[in-house]
């Protein structure tokens, strides 16, 4: 049975840790849809959607609680193949990481849960 100090010192290293092995086509998707908007504007998405692109992009590593964020944004996947100049769903898909991205969320965030 886990003693408490167990169970935090647990809870504290998982929160601690971060994550950067997740496939260069997650950073490729986030560098897509960076260089549209760059080149062409966009009022899609949220400054945290942007945020998460250009850690994407630039390969900075990511806690637990940002990949979960990543794995919950399947709910968007209805929305992935909307060409970047006709709505928000296929640039911010890209910028989340992509199809890539959020699957790797997903297995990600339960190989971290298992430990």
């Amino acid at each position: 049975m886990n003693s408490i100090a167990d169970v935090i010192n647990k809870a504290l290293r998982l929160l601690n840790e971060t994550y950067s092995d997740y496939p260069q086509s997650a950073s490729n998707n986030a560098k897509r849809a960076l260089k549209y908007k760059e080149e062409n504007g966009s009022s899609c998405g949220t400054n945290v959607g942007w945020t998460r692109a250009n850690q994407l992009a630039n390969r900075k590593p990511l806690s637990r609680s940002t990949i979960a964020r990543m794995a919950s944004f399947k709910r968007h996947q209805q929305h992935k193949d909307v060409p970047y100049d006709e709505g928000c769903g296929g640039i911010m898909w890209d910028a989340w990481g992509g199809t890539s991205g959020v699957n790797w969320a997903i297995k990600k965030l339960k190989q971290i849960d298992n430990k």
